[in-house]
């Protein structure tokens, strides 16, 4: 589980800017995050081998739309796509991460 907690979460223009309790702040634009989500159907998941087959993920001007964000449980956030996509979970951790 994620010690690193969110402070505050605003939209501004075409990105997120993440405020973090530890005075850290992350901004990241949405396309940044669209493409970078970490769902099964955008980043594939192994089979009983182990091998990742990588799914071919087509995006379109309504995926760079974001349409509104929920928090998930204390560690994580579920963002909302105008193209229909809202499955991938980002966990805290991973959103420092994507911008860094």
């Amino acid at each position: 589980m994620s010690v690193i907690k969110l402070q505050n979460l605003a939209t501004m223009g075409n990105e997120v800017a993440l405020a973090w309790a530890d005075g850290g702040e992350s901004y990241l634009t949405f396309e940044a995050l669209r493409k970078g989500c970490p769902c099964a159907a955008c980043q594939g998941e192994p089979d009983v081998t182990g091998f990742v087959v990588v799914p071919k993920v087509m995006h379109n001007e309504r995926s760079f739309q974001l349409l509104r964000h929920e928090i998930v449980g204390g560690y994580a956030i579920q963002f909302f796509w105008a193209d229909g996509h809202s499955t991938g979970i980002y966990s805290y951790d991973f959103l420092r991460r994507l911008a860094a």
